[in-house]
């Protein structure tokens, strides 16, 4: 079935990559330059930390500028990297290669696929909880699920049964874009408020009105799209989320505490695009995202 080769050594990248290293499956990483890879080398390889236990897997790695050609490609890069990162290994594609794309948000998937009109991009949506404790050691924070999925059609790869045997508990989804349209409007509802409130994701209770308005306008947007299944009681699974991750600080804010670029662009940012692309108003979102891009401004973060 040929290796998998995995760009991007993040939460998702690690943890898929000791996944399935652990079930015996040939996994070849992709760092980003020649100093990662040094990085890479001394740490011994990745460590994944469950409950009661840790395990380091030393997994090959290499750069993108290797030749060794590539069958299959998770992507698992932020959604500002992942068209960068994709082509710097674009000449090694095979042709019908499949890429797989693990980005939150949507907007990059379409960018990645525009790029590769040689390869079957794959879209995926994850709600593995996994976080880096340190450089290369992930933390497998909660068992989550992935849907993936063909935008453009076509049957279900016959490698999904590897990412049974990884443990990597997974649907193949016939219309993965409802999917991704529902996480997008679920993130807008919740993630730019904890920013603006400085508060965790339960905090946002004390702001209901603001959260409702989102959603509405959210809603009215999804329809518009043409994706009702993404728009079907999103007020109450909004609700349901903050709930559920009332503790949890929401990943825009950790990347803005942290003082890191966010996937705003890919979040608030395609929603609004696509609400003007269609004349939908959407004041609420707007003065939301605006408020988003002055903060941080005027924290020196990039505001795309």
């Amino acid at each position: 079935m040929g290796s998998w080769h995995i760009l991007g050594a993040g939460s998702l990248g690690s943890l898929w990559a000791t996944r399935l290293a652990q079930a015996g499956l040939p996994v070849q990483l992709i760092l980003r330059n020649r100093s990662r890879l040094e990085a890479y080398r001394q740490a011994g390889g990745l460590t994944l930390i469950e409950p009661h236990q840790q395990q380091l897997f030393p997994i090959p790695a290499q750069t993108p500028e290797e030749r060794a050609p590539i069958q299959r490609l998770l992507v698992a890069c932020k959604a500002y990297d992942a068209a960068p990162a994709v082509a710097q290994v674009a000449h090694r594609l095979l042709p019908g290669a499949e890429v797989l794309l693990l980005q939150n948000g949507l907007g990059s998937q379409d960018e990645v696929a525009a790029s590769l009109p040689q390869a079957r991009c794959i879209f995926a949506s994850s709600t593995e909880g996994a976080f880096l404790q340190a450089d290369f050691q992930v933390v497998y924070a909660g068992r989550g699920h992935t849907w993936l999925g063909d935008a453009a059609g076509g049957p279900a790869p016959a490698w999904l049964e590897q990412l049974s045997q990884a443990q990597i508990a997974h649907d193949w989804s016939l219309n993965i874009l409802s999917r991704l349209w529902r996480k997008l409007a679920i993130n807008c509802a919740i993630n730019p408020l904890t920013v603006l409130h400085d508060c965790r994701n339960g905090g946002l209770n004390d702001h209901a009105d603001e959260v409702a308005s989102l959603c509405e306008e959210l809603q009215r947007l999804l329809l518009h799209c043409k994706q009702p299944e993404a728009a079907h009681n999103l007020q109450d699974e909004v609700q349901r989320v903050i709930r559920a991750t009332a503790n949890n600080f929401s990943s825009m804010y950790q990347d803005v505490r942290q003082g890191r670029r966010t996937e705003v662009a890919y979040l608030l940012g395609y929603a609004c695009r696509q609400a003007d692309a269609l004349h939908v108003p959407v004041p609420q979102l707007q003065q939301v995202h605006e408020r988003i891009l002055t903060l941080l401004q005027s924290r020196g973060l990039p505001s795309h």
